[in-house]
């Protein structure tokens, strides 16, 4: 079984890339990808799913005091106790209908509830956990994994200092599709002209999320919109409308969802917007440096630090000061130092190291 959950698209993506990771290590893979969402009673889905995505859209400010509240030990249990039970009808009919060997998720509280389904049917598998952020929230350290994978060895410290064991954590990085691995080196122009972009002015990539929640997108271009210089910009997920238009030296695609997205990063100068786990994967895969303003707070912010302290990024606290930012990235010089030190934090092969932590702890190796 093969969790993942509807907060954003980047959970989807990871579980994705691990399914083709298994059967092209040559698995017999007989896998039900399951979405915890869907679990969930409507009652329940209205409480978690909504409050998560009102807090987005209009009180970025509350998730940020949740998430430090519950960044530490003493979290109310009236919390971490739900995490074992909700949706818990639906995990165990999963469970008694698949009999897995192993359950595999991309969200943390699944392994909870993972785990109360398995002592509840006396059931034998592999409770595994894939880290799809940077930094390791107090969620993320779940004591009921045999197995938790990581994105870097800073993570596997962060691990420890929740005190989950050493052996049960591996660094794997966080898995992309092999696409990206594909498009290393390729040929920039050769794309641009693939999908009617221009070579010879910048293409930046307006990074929103897959969930359109973006409240900084028209902030956003409208500095990219009076840089002093012509550029493309390409707005996917939260373009209301699609088509060609032109906002002041800006020329705006707005194609909305395109399963394009991996050739347009690989012909994108820059990434602009959101840090999510899954776009810095795979922008740093393809040496594409990220200007980052207004990430969502707590865990994204924490991807925007790691990205400036490994010099891969720039942060706009501000929105004065994107422009500065985006015209700095756009330096040729600045660019390539900042493209190269991204490529150099990338793990291209995220997915088959996954694959491969999990048949080692099967001792499938």
């Amino acid at each position: 079984m093969i969790l993942s959950a509807s907060f954003g698209s980047g959970h989807h993506q990871a579980n994705d890339a691990l399914d083709r990771a298994l059967r092209a290590a040559g698995v017999d893979l007989r896998a039900r990808h399951a979405d915890f969402i869907a679990y969930l009673s409507p009652v329940e889905r209205a409480l978690t799913v909504g409050t998560y995505d009102a807090w987005l859209r209009y009180a970025p400010g509350m998730y940020k005091a949740f998430y430090d509240w519950t960044d530490q030990e003493t979290e109310p249990r009236a919390l971490t106790g739900t995490f074992g039970w909700l949706g818990l009808r639906g995990m165990r009919r999963d469970v008694c209908e698949v009999r897995p060997e192993v359950v595999v998720s991309s969200y943390p509280t699944t392994v909870a509830l993972a785990h109360t389904a398995r002592t509840q049917l006396g059931a034998d598998f592999l409770n595994a956990l894939v880290v799809t952020d940077y930094r390791v929230h107090h969620h993320w350290a779940r004591p009921e994994a045999e197995l938790l994978m990581v994105a870097t060895e800073e993570a596997r410290g962060q691990m420890a200092r929740w005190r989950i064991p050493e052996a049960s954590v591996a660094v794997t990085g966080i898995p992309i599709a092999p696409v990206y691995r594909e498009l290393i080196g390729a040929d920039r122009a050769a794309l641009r002209e693939k999908h009617g972009l221009r070579a010879d002015e910048p293409l930046i990539l307006v990074s929103g999320g897959g969930t359109g929640t973006y409240r900084a997108l028209g902030r956003v271009l409208g500095e990219l919109s009076h840089l002093g210089r012509r550029v493309q910009v390409l707005v996917l997920a939260g373009a209301r409308e699609r088509g060609v238009t032109r906002l002041g030296g800006a020329t705006v695609h707005a194609l909305g969802f395109t399963t394009a997205f991996p050739e347009l990063l690989a012909a994108a100068d820059l990434v602009v917007g959101k840090a999510g786990g899954l776009t810095v994967a795979e922008a740093t895969t393809l040496g594409v440096p990220l200007v980052i303003f207004e990430p969502i707070p707590g865990q994204e912010e924490h991807n925007a630090d790691y990205l400036v302290r490994h010099g891969a990024g720039l942060w706009a606290h501000t929105l004065a000061e994107v422009r500065r930012a985006v015209l700095r990235a756009l330096d040729p010089d600045e660019r390539a130092r900042l493209g190269a030190n991204a490529h150099a934090l990338s793990v291209p092969d995220a997915a088959d190291r996954v694959a491969a932590a999990l048949l080692r702890k099967l001792g499938r190796a």
